[in-house]
């Protein structure tokens, strides 16, 4: 185990960045197609083929899931993403058509300082491709890195983190999370993790918990100050299994796993949070579908809760004037 989403088998991860725009996509890529949905519960999300994961519709099964930075711009990286699994032969067909199934999600990091003065084309739709074409099922960059590179939290740089573990069951789950909360991941200014007591191994610096929580600690800690900016932001990301799910098995997946944001995030879910959850099976291992599935949810969601740590702990600080710092910066 890598700790990483690659730990299931059959499934490949790539990043791309821009550092002069201060940004990048992350390409989650299925060497077959795997059973998915998704769990929004941010009020302000940016989705791509989100209609098409509903369980009252058609489609079951996608090829990637595409993750950016950028906003409403970076959903172009969906179709990077698209454009690289149409060159291999990939797609939902439809007779003589292929249709690669990328739904995707994406992030707020336009107010981060890079250059975004890109000209008629954003620069996404090449980012996406680059990182599917990058997608390997071995070891994968952490902090800066893909659709994390330009992600910041309301205390420390954001940036994308992977776990993964095995249910007592034999179950692997597997988590991968760009981080760019409206909210701190940290208790106070640090450096304890809200995700503490899910860590495992020491991977975000074993801090634990303070030992006294004081009033200062539960303050509210968002973008902008004590009131809520005009700034977007949200975390975004995926679970993944090689258990045999239903689609709607892997909706209750997404619901249970999105837990884990509220484990590591304080507050979360805000008005301006565009908080998205992809949860995806390769369907390997039968699970029995009642006490099964709660408990790989209940395991899906501490791993997506140090996923989420894991993304600020990695982080490093951006090269622009009044960057946010990095959690490693303060604490080593």
């Amino acid at each position: 185990m890598k700790n990483l989403l690659t730990d299931i088998a059959g499934v490949r991860v790539g990043h791309a960045e821009d550092a002069k725009v201060g940004s990048g996509a992350t390409a989650v890529v299925f060497d077959s197609p795997a059973v998915a949905a998704i769990d929004v519960r941010g009020g302000g999300p940016g989705t791509r083929e989100d209609a098409l994961l509903d369980l009252a519709n058609t489609v079951e099964r996608i090829d990637a899931i595409a993750l950016s930075g950028g906003s409403a711009f970076g959903l172009d990286a969906g179709g990077g993403v698209q454009a690289w699994l149409a060159e291999q032969g990939r797609g939902h067909r439809i007779r003589e058509a292929l249709i690669p199934i990328v739904p995707g999600a994406i992030l707020f990091d336009l107010l981060n300082g890079g250059d975004k003065a890109w000209g008629r084309f954003s620069p996404y739709r090449d980012l996406g491709y680059a990182a599917a074409a990058a997608a390997t099922s071995a070891g994968f960059a952490l902090g800066n890195a893909g659709a994390g590179y330009g992600a910041t939290t309301a205390t420390f740089k954001g940036g994308l983190g992977s776990a993964s573990a095995v249910t007592p069951s034999g179950i692997k789950v597997a988590a991968i999370v760009a981080v760019n909360a409206v909210g701190s991941v940290t208790v106070g200014n640090g450096p304890w993790f809200w995700a503490a007591p899910f860590e495992v191994d020491g991977e975000f610096g074993g801090r634990g918990l303070p030992d006294k929580f004081t009033e200062d600690m539960l303050l509210m800690r968002i973008k902008g100050g004590p009131s809520p900016s005009s700034r977007e932001n949200t975390t975004i990301g995926a679970v993944v299994t090689d258990a045999v799910l239903t689609k709607a098995q892997a909706k209750r997946l997404a619901m249970i796993a999105h837990t884990g944001f509220a484990r590591a995030i304080y507050p979360v879910h805000a008005p301006l949070d565009g908080d998205v959850l992809f949860a995806a099976a390769t369907c390997e291992k039968p699970i029995e579908p009642l006490v099964g599935l709660t408990e790989l949810g209940m395991v899906a969601a501490n791993v997506v809760a140090r996923a989420i740590a894991s993304g600020v702990y990695n982080a490093t600080a951006l090269p622009f004037p009044g960057a946010l710092p990095a959690w490693k910066d303060k604490f080593g």
